[in-house]
């Protein structure tokens, strides 16, 4: 654990390997740990489960403020429970994956959850000595003040083939294309509210299309260390929307 508290913000497309990198990295460095994105998709699922309509823009924002979530911050326990019901499993059916992006482009939600998430990271802060937190706004809004800030990406075929191969088991063409509008369209969706496709001013960016997950994890660590890194390269300035 790190005598000064620390956090790691981690951004990135759909297939970029974020949540898996972040949560080893945690691991390692003895952080908790923050799935943000596994917020959205909680509230997806409460709201399905309630029958809102998710266009209704005010009941899913009243429904985000109200939403019992409980989200782990151990990084070898990720049970995600919403009003003490373990919705870990459920929150990653195929329902909540295509509803998520209207519950994530609505401002107000954002915002709420935002709140959240910033809570989350100061407590973390305070309690394990710091917290590796990954998803969309991570690194220019939730927290731009993160001692470390990286984004990751990889080329549209890499992203689709590693996120088939986790779905469907491999990487065929039948497979791919059953995931194409999963990763495709929801970034696209997504990027109406969040900057992530490239990196803003002071954020690193590490393309992971042709590395194993194993040198995407050391990739990462050495940045943490200091260590010198040739496969990032700090970005040219990018100013986002606050409000995104």
């Amino acid at each position: 654990m790190p005598h000064t508290p620390l956090t790691i913000a981690i951004d990135g497309p759909s297939g970029s390997g974020k949540s898996s990198v972040s949560r080893a990295v945690a691991r390692e460095l003895g952080l908790a740990y923050l799935d943000t994105g596994a917020m959205y998709r909680a509230l997806a699922w409460h709201c399905l489960e309630q029958g809102l309509d998710l266009d209704d823009g005010e009941a899913v924002t009243q429904a985000a403020r109200d939403l019992p979530l409980d989200v782990p911050t151990d990084p070898d326990g990720q049970s995600v429970t919403v009003g003490g019901t373990d919705v870990t499993g459920a929150i990653r059916e195929q329902r909540v994956t295509e509803q998520v992006s209207a519950v994530a482009t609505n401002l107000d939600v954002r915002a709420e959850l935002r709140r959240r998430q910033r809570e989350v990271i100061g407590a973390q802060r305070e309690e394990r000595g710091g917290i590796v937190a990954e998803g969309r706004d991570i690194t220019t809004v939730v927290a731009p003040d993160a001692e470390h800030r990286v984004l990751l990406t990889a080329s549209e075929e890499a992203r689709l083939a590693r996120r088939s191969t986790e779905l469907h088991g491999g990487a065929d063409a039948d497979q791919v294309a059953a995931t194409r509008d999963q990763i495709v369209r929801r970034d696209e969706q997504d990027s109406t509210v969040s900057a992530f496709m490239e990196a803003a001013d002071g954020v690193v960016t590490l393309d992971t299309s042709d590395l194993t997950f194993d040198e995407v994890v050391a990739a990462v660590l050495a940045l943490v260390r200091g260590e010198v890194v040739a496969q990032t390269e700090p970005q040219a300035p990018h100013t986002p929307d606050p409000d995104a």
